[in-house]
């Protein structure tokens, strides 16, 4: 929570006055400006301390502080770019604005800083000129800008385009060019991924591009060197698109030493040795040792071990990195195999950091279906096909013996996928390492469907929900689940092919949407007696 964190930005009122609504909850995107970050940077430097690379990085990490007396000494800036809660019912605004920019209007006049070039243009020809402009003058602003978002102004019509599940439909992003430099390929290297996966990786003498200092960039695979002619020892144009992932556009020909070789794809695994097979018209590269190799039982415990899987907290890269080198676990099962006079003689762990890592390690124990399924690395399950497998099946066990047939019924779930669940449930090795999961004490959730007569069809089967605003009794999340538990898909946007709005505190413009589409309207009360 950095909400006081935020009261310290010195531009940002502590308080609105009387024509402010009774509830306002605003968004802003936080900012420092380049004068700033500079004083910034000095300052640290002066105190033989590391300077910051940007001012996105030097904002979020002034942030992130946990004494709010340090974010207060950070030049930061925001400004407030739209309204998520406009409550009025005291009457102390009068007439609510009706469009995007007369709401911003009125937000600068309640106080809250608003950025000085917003503008309003009508048609496509007035957004391109708008783009142009703001490209042409960015060097000139006093901040950091990496491209623009048109809004429909009018606030009716942006209820009425309405969200995708991420997004909403009434605004677009327009980049500016990246940033673009030259520098040399020192090496070209080979990364091995969980599922084997063999990418190239140039090693670049390090250049500053885009606000930070690249030095390594993925060549994504064997066509793609073919396609760039990239050799060692070449000068390439590097530029990071959309002003984040670094790439390297194109190798300057004429700047090519006379002894530059082409880049000979490796044949076998620079890891463990294994053979390189070749995929997809030879286009992916894969080591053929699967858990023989090293690298890839890295990365199988680190995804195991990943947030949004088992969730093991504090079992970063370099400790499961040191825990493989070392010979102290093979595989995810062997995590609940560590004690404290393991781990305690591992580089940089004392007592106190011991404990909490095994203790982490215990919690994760207890585990969603869902998570479990995601966290195993079957090939082709993600987030949403775990789900599925763990709404329908209910039980690890029942997985093990499905049949492609049956897995392809379920939705999304086609040929490959459901191949690629009965390898790997087939596999003796991973059921062998799942018994050890389960006889270290590893349980999750058993999902139990509900059913309107046995073998029947799921109470809310072929009924889209949405979910929205704050539920008292239950998270979001948990919602969810129930409502899949019934047969309920759950979506994050709402249409006319909506079945159902189940409607929370504070609730927005998607209770708003459902009115209008006349889509039925349910509060949590409803819900709960629903469920």
């Amino acid at each position: 929570n950095i909400t006081q964190n935020v009261k310290t930005i010195k531009s940002l009122p502590l308080s609105l006055g009387k024509r402010a609504p009774a509830r306002l909850e605003v968004r802003g995107e936080v900012f420092m400006p380049l004068a700033g970050f500079a004083a910034l940077n000095q300052r640290q430097l002066d105190a033989d301390k590391k300077a910051y690379v940007n001012p996105r990085n030097a904002a979020a990490g002034s942030l992130r502080q946990l004494d709010s007396a340090m974010t207060a000494q950070r030049p930061l800036d925001v400004f407030i770019y739209a309204v998520g809660v406009f409550d009025d019912t005291e009457g102390a605004v009068g007439v609510k604005p009706e469009t995007h920019h007369a709401m911003l209007m009125y937000l600068a006049e309640l106080g809250l800083p608003i950025c000085p070039i917003v503008e309003v243009v009508s048609g496509v020809d007035g957004c391109v000129d708008y783009y142009q402009r703001t490209g042409a003058s960015r060097d000139q602003l006093p901040y950091e800008i990496d491209g623009i978002v048109y809004k429909l102004n009018r606030l009716d019509w942006q209820r009425a385009a309405g969200f995708i599940a991420k997004a909403p439909r009434w605004a677009l992003a327009h980049k500016f060019p990246a940033q673009e430099r030259t520098t040399i390929v020192a090496d070209i290297d080979t990364q091995v991924g969980r599922t084997g996966a063999i990418t190239p990786v140039a090693r670049l003498e390090p250049v500053f591009v885009g606000g930070v200092t690249v030095s390594n960039v993925t060549l994504h695979n064997k066509s793609e060197i073919e396609r760039l002619d990239i050799r060692v020892g070449d000068t390439v144009i590097v530029r990071r698109a959309g002003d984040v992932i670094p790439q390297i556009v194109s190798v300057v020909s004429e700047a090519r030493p006379a002894n530059a070789h082409p880049y000979e794809f490796p044949l076998v695994c620079p890891i463990c040795a294994s053979d390189v097979l070749f995929e997809g018209a030879g286009i992916i590269a894969r080591c053929s040792g699967g858990f023989r190799c090293a690298a890839q039982r890295k990365q199988a415990i680190k995804h195991f071990a990943s947030r949004k899987a088992m969730d093991i907290d504090g079992l970063g890269d370099k400790i499961v990195d040191a825990l493989v080198d070392e010979k102290l676990i093979h595989d995810a099962a062997d995590l609940y195999t560590l004690n404290a006079e393991t781990v305690i003689n591992l580089e940089g762990f004392a007592e106190k950091s011991t404990d909490k890592l095994l203790a982490s390690i215990g919690a994760s124990k207890k585990a969603e279906l869902s998570r479990l399924i995601f966290g195993l690395g079957v090939p082709q399950v993600g987030e949403t096909t775990a789900e599925q497998l763990a709404e329908h099946f209910g039980y690890l066990e029942k997985i093990y013996t499905a049949k492609a047939e049956e897995l392809e019924r379920l939705p999304d779930i086609g040929p490959i996928v459901a191949q690629s669940v009965v390898d790997y449930f087939g596999s003796q090795a991973n059921q062998e390492m799942l018994k050890r999961l389960l006889d270290a004490g590893v349980e999750y959730d058993k999902v139990v469907t509900i059913s309107r007569e046995e073998g029947g069809e799921l109470p809310l089967a072929g009924q889209t929900f949405v979910l929205t605003g704050a539920l008292s009794s239950m998270s979001r999340s948990d919602a969810k689940k129930e409502l899949q538990k019934l047969g309920a898909k759950v979506t994050g946007s709402v249409s006319k092919n909506t079945s159902c709005v189940v409607v929370g505190a504070d609730a927005g413009s998607k209770a708003r949407k459902a009115v209008e589409l006349g889509v039925k309207v349910i509060d949590e009360d409803e819900f709960t007696a629903m469920l």
